[in-house]
C-alpha cells in the first residue's frame, strides 16, 4: 500500500537514524522509521520527545529490493542509515530508483561513493532524482568550508583535515574496520591515486599546540566529488579523533589488518574485521553534550597565484549529520535540489544553505576564512 508520509528513515533504531528523525520533527516531516524490528523501532521513535506532533509510522522491512520498495512506495526520500554501504547499499539505491524517491545516506566509505556514483547515478539523473551518498558531519561539512574557500578564483588544490571530539558509535566503527580492507584514494591532477600511508600522521590543529593524529580516513568522499568539480584538480584529506588514545587503537588496527587479516581467506576478513571492531565498540556511545563534543573542519586551499584558510568550529558531529539529513530531506520535499544525479550535499543544495542552518541550530560557527 502507498504511503503519504514523504519521507523513510531507513535504520530507525541506530544511533544517527534516531537523530534523523529527531530533526524531522523539528521540520515538522511526517516519516516512516524503517528497519527489521519494528517494536524496536517503536519504542525508538516513542523516546522522542513531542513526537506525537508530527504524523509518523513504524514499517518492517527485510533487506530485499522487494520489501525495501515496498516500504518506500509513495514516499519522496529515503534517508539511509544502514551499512556498510559498499555491502548493503545497491538494493535500498535499486528501490528507490524503483519507486521514484531520492537518495540520501551517511556513509563514509570512499568506495561506496564511487560505487554508487558508476552504477546509479546516471540512472538516477534520467529519473530526475538525487543520488547523494555521504551527507554527514565529517564529510559535508568540511565540503562547506572547501566550497567557500573555493569562492575565491585560482584556486585548484585542496588539503583538507576533519576532527572531532567523541566516541564513534557502533555503524561508525564498523565503517572504520570496513575502509581498511580497501584502498583509500586522493585526488591528482583530476585521477584518483591510492594513498600510501603507513601509520597515522601528526598535522597541526588550528588553534592549539598540540598536535593530532590523523589517518586518510578510507579517502573519504571529497576526492570523489571534487573530482567532478571543474575548479579543482587535486586534494588530499586526513581525519582523527582529539583523542589520541582512540587515534592509537585505530591505527594499531590498521598496521593488524596489513600484517594479519589482510592475509586471511577472504570470507574471514570481514568477520575478523568485525570482531575487531566489537572490541572496540559494541554498544551505544553517550548522547552528545554540545559543551564537550566539538568539531574541527579546516581546509587550506591553494592555486599558483593566491591561497585560502577556511576553519568551521563546530559542536556534536552526529547531530549535525542528522541535522543536514534532515534539511535535505525537507527541501527536496519543497522543491528540486541544484542538481540531480550524482551529487554531494553541497552540489545539491548549496554550501552556504547547509551551513546556515548548521549555525541556526547552534551546531557551526561562523567560518574562519584567511585569503592571500
Amino acid at each position: 500500500m502507498s504511503t503519504d508520509r514523504p519521507v523513510v528513515v531507513y535504520g530507525a533504531t541506530g544511533y544517527t537514524g534516531r537523530l534523523v528523525i529527531e530533526y524531522l520533527r523539528e521540520y515538522q516531516l511526517p516519516f516512516i522509521a524503517a528497519g527489521r524490528d519494528a517494536d524496536r523501532i517503536r519504542a525508538v521513535v516513542d523516546a522522542v520527545p513531542g513526537i506525537d506532533t508530527v504524523p509518523h509510522d513504524v514499517v518492517a522491512v527485510d533487506h530485499t529490493v522487494e520489501s525495501l520498495s515496498a516500504a518506500f512506495d509513495g514516499a519522496q526520500v529515503v534517508c539511509n542509515t544502514v551499512g556498510p554501504f559498499a555491502e548493503l547499499g545497491h538494493e535500498v539505491a535499486e528501490a528507490c530508483l524503483a519507486t521514484g524517491a531520492h537518495y540520501l545516506d551517511t556513509t563514509g566509505e570512499q568506495n561506496w561513493v564511487i560505487a554508487a556514483r558508476d552504477r546509479w547515478g546516471a540512472k538516477f539523473d534520467d529519473a530526475g532524482l538525487l543520488l547523494s551518498p555521504g551527507i554527514a558531519q565529517m564529510y559535508t561539512t568540511g565540503e562547506i568550508a572547501a566550497q567557500i574557500a573555493l569562492e575565491q578564483p585560482g584556486l585548484d588544490s585542496l588539503d583538507i583535515l576533519v576532527l572531532w571530539k567523541g566516541f564513534p558509535t557502533y555503524a561508525s566503527t564498523q565503517t572504520i574496520f570496513t575502509n581498511l580492507l580497501e584502498p583509500a584514494h586522493y585526488l591528482e591532477a583530476n585521477q584518483l591515486v591510492p594513498w600510501e600511508v603507513a601509520g597515522g600522521t601528526e598535522l597541526q590543529v588550528p588553534g592549539q599546540h598540540e598536535l593530532a593524529l590523523s589517518l586518510p580516513w578510507g579517502g573519504t568522499s571529497h576526492p570523489v566529488w571534487f573530482q567532478q568539480d571543474h575548479r579543482v584538480a587535486n586534494c588530499r584529506v586526513q581525519g582523527g579523533l582529539f583523542d589520541r588514545n582512540l587515534m592509537n587503537g585505530i591505527i594499531q588496527m590498521a598496521a593488524a589488518v596489513g600484517t594479519e587479516i589482510s592475509k586471511l581467506p577472504p570470507e574471514e576478513q570481514g568477520p575478523a574485521l568485525k570482531a575487531e571492531a566489537d572490541k572496540m565498540q559494541s554498544g551505544m556511545p553517550p548522547r552528545e553534550n554540545q559543551r564537550v563534543n566539538r568539531s574541527l573542519d579546516s581546509v587550506h586551499a591553494t592555486g599558483p597565484l593566491g591561497r585560502a584558510h577556511v576553519l568551521i568550529r563546530g559542536a556534536c558531529n552526529y547531530k549535525q549529520t542528522g541535522l543536514m539529513q534532515a534539511y535535505g530531506a525537507y527541501r527536496l520535499v519543497h522543491g528540486a535540489p541544484l542538481q540531480t544525479g550524482f551529487a554531494s550535499g553541497c552540489q545539491a543544495f548549496g554550501h552556504r544553505e547547509l551551513l546556515g542552518e548548521l549555525q541556526s541550530f547552534g551546531l557551526a560557527a561562523a567560518p574562519e576564512i584567511t585569503r592571500v
